[in-house]
């Protein structure tokens, strides 16, 4: 057994953004560091914790975290579409095993992810399909959420099980930092909106997926011109997440308060939870060192965007 994690935020704007020469070459290059990473550890098996922004999940039945024993990629913002490599009768086995530890976890035989589950393992191989992928699905958009505590067991569990394994296990966490695109929330969705929030005339057609992707593409132009009412992303929050992650003790952060999460670092700040699951995942195993570690807030990609990875001591 031996597992890794590479943490990064995801960005759907990456190939649209028109970026500072310096932002870009600073990205591009701790995604260099992020390929060197995993292709020194050459894992056997990818598990991936992942967001889902109204794609894949959706309030007709929206799970606090499921298991995928077989997943599909739907290619929104250009990703790569397609099947995934999932070993099922791994990912069941885990999933069992989770369940059997009292995390009360939802598993799909059909999951649908998006760029914010596959965005990653394009950025380190270029191919969705480079190795078997376990995805994990957790709620990071839809409220109410879960305690955070719950993550990390969460996260605990599933480190429990991979490291019975006779396997490299590469951990990929997948979202934040603090962003508040302009995603509708159910509370002040208008009919449109909660129409597209419940999962109905799914999937979409090419023409309403370009105009909803389009939305967010000017929404992020006009946030860095200063135009747009998004909410300010949070330096000072982000840095206090990394500190936390870095010191090997996740349990400060069972205290905090989805409500305030929101208020401080945006709706989408959630997203930060699948950190905290495979931050726990890798401190199941024993205790972590974090090898590489970069943040930056770019409104441009509507994210303070950060990129860490982390090994077994």
């Amino acid at each position: 057994m031996t597992l890794a994690l590479l943490a990064t935020s995801h960005s759907p704007l990456l190939e649209y953004a028109d970026l500072d020469q310096e932002v870009a070459e600073e990205l591009e290059h701790n995604f260099d560091v992020a390929r060197t990473f995993v292709a020194d550890f050459d894992p056997d098996v990818i598990v991936n914790f992942g967001p889902d922004h109204y794609n894949g999940f959706f309030y007709n039945l929206m799970p606090a975290f499921c298991i995928g024993y077989a997943a599909t990629s739907i290619g929104d913002y250009g990703s790569q579409a397609g099947a995934l490599d999932v070993p099922e009768d791994l990912a069941r086995g885990l999933a069992e095993s989770v369940i059997g530890d009292g995390i009360d976890l939802a598993v799909s035989l059909q999951m649908d992810v998006d760029h914010g589950a596959v965005q990653p393992m394009e950025i380190v191989y270029g191919d969705i399909t480079a190795k078997p992928f376990i995805p994990i699905f957790i709620n990071s958009v839809a409220p109410p959420f879960t305690p955070v505590q719950r993550i990390r067991l969460l996260g605990e569990a599933v480190g429990r099980y991979l490291s019975t394994l006779d396997q490299k296990v590469l951990l990929i966490s997948s979202g934040g930092l603090s962003h508040d695109p302009p995603v509708p929330r159910i509370a002040s969705a208008t009919p449109q909106q909660k129409s597209m929030l419940m999962g109905e005339n799914q999937p979409l057609s090419p023409d309403a997926r370009q105009a909803r992707q389009q939305r967010v593409i000017q929404a992020a132009k006009d946030f860095a011109a200063g135009t747009a009412d998004i909410q300010e992303l949070a330096p000072e929050w982000d840095r206090t997440f990394l500190d936390i992650t870095a010191s090997g003790d996740l349990t400060p952060l069972d205290t905090w308060d989805p409500a305030e999460m929101t208020r401080v670092a945006g709706n989408s700040s959630h997203e930060v939870r699948t950190w905290i699951a495979g931050y726990s995942a890798l401190s199941a195993a024993g205790a972590y060192t974090v090898t590489h570690s970069y943040y930056r807030p770019i409104k441009e990609l509507i994210a303070g965007f950060a990129l860490t990875t982390a090994t077994l001591d």
